[in-house]
């Protein structure tokens, strides 16, 4: 008897120790020792860091639609285009340079901090009351996007931290609950991987793009092989994506230089078979549309038309001009069809879109507005969007790069427009959105009435003065965003003009002074007012792209030089072709 108590004593203590044991090494997988489906499965050292894959590979995925062929790249020697910048590098050490330069380094150093104490891996941080949140499929948005203003900015450190979390995002688990939106995604992750692996040479960083790569890549399986602005992986695994009815041109142009460049370090067209479909649909129709050498805003790229009647350099279009230079630079000139877009577009927006504000000093500037066609009339509405002060920079780079020196003039003239809207007010910020009054023509004499311009907001309860040209602020908000300083620094690197860094510290003086907090900087809700109220809102594009542009123009121009780099619409850097 007492040998059987004893005999089941120890039997007790041998099934606990079994299930001690395998809850040990549940555990010990689940933090980092794989296996049992756990997504540590395969994981691996790349470099020297250690890289866990996606949980769904989607180079494996069926497709259900596959293309009949894949075009490959561009072959033959690269086109001896001509030099963007106006030196390589400056002649000396500029003392002023390197304190507005260290100034702009401290303030993205405190956002950056903020975000590693109080968002770490989240998607964005919340200036105010210091908290993350999920904003872009919640793979640390915010992170991916900072990497190569980091390595830029001489922060190894924070970047080999970065680095070793972005080695363990699962691209397969979408964490904020929503599907995914392709253009985001691509112009911040994609194109924030592949910039920091061109600056780096870090494998991990190739090997995690690859695996984003082939998961965006299920967003092009549809019948006709053109994508949808959500890429829903439920519906791509079970073959039911169809390419959207209507998507903004900018949504669909504007993922070209990423996947292009993916294919150029991998050595696998398909990447960039898959955005080229996409061009030669816009290529298709350029000189069929209702302002022929332009897109409409909206397309239909399920059934392949462009019958929209809004046509503008700003939202919903902006990126898909920005790319077209961009792409001609990166492919070397191997593909004519870039520039002859390029010369197209400009030519057209200058002729439609572009307009001159009347001004009290008679300024020789240009801004770009919308025009609506209606059954062959055209309306221009002197409309001035924010993210429209990127046309400067395009124009520059497109003038360089075709040799046209008319659009380096018409460049100038739209980034000062930029510069005079942030002088202009007394926050020395320009608003997201304002109206102005245009004049006949972009040249020639343009008389200031004052009947024009009411002096106040009309039907604003604070009576706040306008600035003296402008007729309405529709959309008085700071978003932090890039688009005027982008212009700024295109025009500092094409002519090595002075006046450009000096505009530049201006602009960056207004915005620090009105939009820091304790913790970092945010969002402010009206740019006529000093001290406005500030929105718990800081978007990546911060660390990506506005402290990015302020640090490169006072840095030397060896920095990021344009003769050997190519920046995406998220101020990504990528490496173009060596010149032989």
């Amino acid at each position: 008897m007492l040998n059987n108590q004893l005999q089941g004593r120890l039997g007790r203590r041998y099934i606990a120790l079994i299930v001690f044991a395998v809850l040990a090494l549940l555990l010990w997988r689940s933090f980092g020792g794989g296996g049992f489906g756990s997504r540590t499965t395969g994981s691996r050292t790349v470099g020297s860091v250690r890289l866990v894959p996606s949980s769904y590979d989607w180079s494996k995925a069926q497709q259900f639609h596959p293309a009949a062929d894949i075009k490959p790249l561009p072959a033959g020697s690269t086109s001896r285009l001509p030099k963007v910048q106006a030196r390589p590098s400056a002649e000396r050490q500029n003392d002023i340079a390197k304190s507005r330069k260290d100034a702009v380094r401290r303030a993205f150093v405190k956002s950056w901090e903020a975000y590693k104490t109080h968002a770490w891996t989240k998607d964005e941080l919340m200036p105010l009351s210091g908290k993350g949140k999920q904003t872009f499929s919640g793979w640390s948005a915010q992170l991916v996007d900072a990497l190569d203003s980091l390595w830029i900015m001489g922060l190894k450190d924070d970047f080999a931290l970065a680095v070793k979390e972005v080695a363990v995002i699962d691209w397969a688990k979408v964490n904020d609950g929503r599907t995914i939106n392709l253009f985001e995604v691509t112009i911040r992750y994609l194109g924030g991987l592949l910039a920091a692996y061109d600056l780096s040479r870090e494998p991990v960083l190739l090997a995690k793009a690859v695996e984003l790569g082939d998961a965006l890549y299920a967003g092009f399986d549809t019948p006709n092989r053109l994508p949808s602005h959500w890429l829903d992986y439920n519906k791509a695994k079970a073959g039911e994506q169809t390419a959207d009815l209507s998507m903004s041109g900018a949504a669909g142009g504007s993922l070209s230089l990423e996947f292009t460049r993916l294919s150029q370090i991998t050595g696998d067209a398909k990447y960039y078979d898959a955005t080229e479909r996409i061009k030669h649909f816009f290529y298709r129709f350029q000189n069929a549309t209702k302002i022929p050498g332009l897109w409409p805003m909206m397309l239909n790229y399920r059934d392949e038309t462009m019958d929209g009647e809004i046509f503008t350099l700003g939202a919903g279009a902006d990126s898909l001009y920005e790319y077209l230079p961009k792409m001609h630079a990166l492919l070397g000139g191997r593909d004519p069809e870039y520039e002859q877009m390029t010369a197209k577009a400009l030519d057209a927006a200058r002729d439609t879109l572009l307009f001159r504000p009347m001004t009290p000093k008679d300024d020789n500037i240009l801004m770009a507005g919308n025009v609506d066609w209606d059954d062959g009339n055209k309306t221009l509405t002197p409309e001035m969007q924010h993210l429209t002060c990127f046309v400067g920079g395009t124009y520059g780079l497109a003038g360089q790069l075709l040799g046209r020196k008319e659009y380096v003039d018409l460049a100038s003239r739209l980034a000062a427009g930029c510069v005079w809207a942030y002088d202009s007010f007394a926050t020395n910020i320009m608003p997201e959105i304002s109206e102005l009054v245009a004049c006949p023509s972009l040249d020639g004499p343009c008389p200031y009435s004052e009947a024009a311009f009411p002096t106040t907001m009309r039907g604003r309860p604070s009576g706040v003065d306008l600035p003296a040209g402008f007729t309405r602020v529709r959309d008085p908000r700071y978003l932090l965003r890039p688009e005027a300083i982008e212009s700024v620094f295109y025009m500092w690197r094409i002519t090595g003009d002075q006046v450009w860094r000096d505009a530049a510290w201006r602009m960056w003086q207004g915005i620090v002074r009105e939009t820091e907090t304790e913790l970092a900087f945010a969002s402010i809700e009206d740019v006529k007012v000093h001290s406005s109220e500030k929105s718990d809102s800081m978007e990546t594009f911060w660390l990506s792209e506005t402290t990015k542009y302020f640090y490169l123009i006072f840095d030397d121009e060896a920095t990021i030089n344009l003769d050997e780099w190519v920046l995406n619409t998220e101020a990504h850097p990528l490496r173009r072709p060596a010149q032989k």
